[in-house]
């Protein structure tokens, strides 16, 4: 666990708040669903749809995305984050229009309301992308991880810049094209530039460590990441200017990199010294095999164009909340008890390591509900899966409801870590 932090990591008043809103966040995406079930079985483009999706790419994942990267880039890059500074007033505005932007597309105001935070947005992750790349300027030992992290960099610029775009065109319409063509973008290429990017260049760095593997064909990362980015570039091309309606190209090229993902984390699961799992690498398996899920549905419409309306729309739901509550939930959910406890134990205790006898990281959360919080998610996320292929909607509500328990577990056991106080008799001792 030394892996995660070294003494060029920030204070941790600039990763904490990122988790504590990220907790809150979900706990409101889970609820929110529970109303919102009659709209997943219709078209994507629906305001509590675009609502939902932004409550969880922005308030949910990207939040949790900054905590965790500001710990990290000093693990990946071998370098102290560029300006602490910068990474709070960026939480302070990404808090401000995440909210303001589900407030707009919630009671469907696509006017000044939604331009405010759509600019607000830009300043965020321009702001952030700066910090980042200046941080990376330092770094003498470049890896695969650091060329990753830096390409999600680059698409999650090219996301928001494409987002942006499309509230103008709300306000004053220039795109030449359907601007339903420019969401599938923006989606895509922030769900696979942005998130997938981020968590194969973090995820190879850190799944490895948590199961002491060592001797890694790491081949398997370059071939991910020419092919993913090759892939992006051509959907992105095709999709915004050529119009060939060639995404089954699109498809093979980053279906094959996010292969060579997983046929590196299988390869580090194999080679583990670590033989028993605990219940954070246990969602770490399942987040993996989750994402076979998106990889089919996006094959399936790939090869057919032509499917039946009622039978895109459905899919297109299910493949974006395959990912986001998916793939990427289940590896936060895992990931979150592998770094926070350690990240809090080492604010409170560091400076009493060998003088007193202090807890164990594990010790500032509870097992018990992790376990529960497992198994629950399993549970929620095959009927919510269910239920919306299937258009079964008693299904999907009941699939809410248990996600917003798992959401309830999940913030008892963030809030225990985070508010974790030092007992006086242990510094008496």
């Amino acid at each position: 666990m030394q892996g995660i932090s070294t003494q060029r990591a920030p204070h941790p008043s600039v990763v904490l708040p990122h988790f504590a809103f990220a907790a809150i966040s979900f706990l409101v995406l889970s609820i929110v669903l529970i109303f919102s079930t009659n709209e997943l079985a219709g078209h994507f483009f629906q305001p509590r749809i675009l609502a939902l999706t932004h409550i969880a790419t922005l308030g949910w994942i990207t939040m949790i995305i900054f905590g965790a990267l500001y710990q990290l880039i000093p693990v990946v890059l071998e370098v102290p984050l560029y300006s602490e500074k910068l990474a709070k007033i960026c939480f302070w505005l990404l808090v401000t229009g995440t909210i303001l932007l589900v407030h707009a597309f919630w009671f469907a105001k696509f006017d000044v309301w939604l331009l405010i935070p759509a600019h607000i947005l830009l300043i965020v992750f321009i702001m952030f992308s700066i910090n980042i790349l200046l941080t990376a300027k330092k770094t003498i030992k470049w890896n695969i991880e650091s060329s990753l992290i830096m390409a999600s960099v680059f698409w999650i610029l090219v996301t928001v810049f494409v987002g942006f775009l499309i509230s103008m065109n709300f306000h004053r319409v220039f795109f030449k094209n359907n601007h339903l063509v420019w969401l599938k973008i923006h989606a895509n290429v922030g769900i696979i530039g942005w998130l997938f990017f981020l968590i194969m260049g973090v995820g190879s760095k850190l799944i490895p460590m948590f199961l002491l593997s060592h001797k890694l064909n790491r081949k398997k990362l370059q071939f991910a990441f020419y092919a993913v980015n090759a892939g992006l570039l051509f959907f992105f091309i095709d999709n915004a200017y050529l119009y060939l309606n060639l995404d089954i190209v699109s498809f093979i090229l980053i279906a094959s990199g996010l292969a060579g993902f997983i046929s590196y984390i299988y390869e580090s699961y194999k080679k583990r010294a670590r033989k028993n799992l605990d219940i954070g690498l246990k969602h770490t398996a399942v987040s993996i095999l989750m994402l076979l899920v998106p990889i089919v549905l996006a094959l399936v419409m790939s090869l057919n164009p032509e499917m039946e309306m009622k039978y895109i729309l459905r899919l297109n739901i299910v493949y974006v909340f395959s990912i986001l509550l998916g793939f990427i939930t289940s590896l936060i959910l895992g990931q979150t008890f592998k770094t926070l406890p350690f990240i809090v134990w080492l604010s409170k205790y560091q400076s009493l390591v060998g003088k007193v006898k202090t807890p164990l990281p594990k010790d500032l959360y509870s097992e018990k509900l992790l376990n529960i919080q497992f198994w629950s998610y399993n549970i929620s996320i095959a009927l919510l899966f269910v239920g919306l292929i299937g258009g079964i909607h008693y299904l999907a509500v009941a699939g809410s409801y248990v996600l917003s328990f798992v959401a309830i577990l999940y913030n008892i056991n963030i809030f225990k870590i985070l508010m974790h106080k030092v007992k006086k008799e242990e510094i008496k001792n």
